[in-house]
């Protein structure tokens, strides 16, 4: 497990005096206003202030004081120590933790490894890949039966069950 969670990927410079402009990776950029400090490229930075925009946020990191400044952190992600993160809900889980998964139907047939979560709107869909093809599996109970972090395992319905194959 990732000691550190990307809640946000720096975009752009916002403004003359180092302000940045985020793309929040996280599903409630409300969670910006209480940060303090961010850990970016290794080295941890209080943040000024923040301020949210539609889909996007506007941070100020101390230190960072003139545009030449920020647009060195351009492509940076902020992170978080994941005891700082935000409390999961029981059943759900970061993307961190889910990409890499093993996957497994309830046969015990390996299906592949979770290569990308995307996001959809109504539910996530888990992007799963192996040698020989790529399935897509809706992040749903009826689709999904047990997801164990500990051990990277996912185990989901059998494929044929549901989808039909080529």
């Amino acid at each position: 497990m990732n000691d550190f969670l990307a809640v946000g990927q720096i975009i752009n410079t916002h403004g003359i005096k180092g302000e940045l402009k985020i793309y929040p990776l996280t599903d409630d950029i409300r969670r910006f206003r209480k940060l303090k400090t961010v850990i970016v490229d290794g080295n941890e930075m209080n943040i000024s202030w923040c301020k949210l925009q539609n889909d996007r946020v506007i941070i100020k990191l101390e230190g960072i004081d003139s545009i030449e400044q920020g647009e060195k952190l351009k492509t940076k992600y902020l992170e978080v120590k994941r005891e700082d993160a935000v409390k999961l809900p029981e059943d759900t889980y970061f993307i961190a933790d889910l990409v890499g998964c093993e996957v497994y139907d309830s046969n015990e047939e390996y299906v592949g490894k979770v290569f990308e979560i995307i996001k959809t709107g109504s539910n996530d869909v888990y992007w799963i890949k192996n040698n020989k093809k790529e399935v897509l599996v809706p992040a749903m109970k009826e689709f999904v039966t047990d997801i164990d972090i500990s051990s990277k395992k996912i185990i989901i319905r059998p494929v044929g069950e549901w989808m039909d194959e080529d």
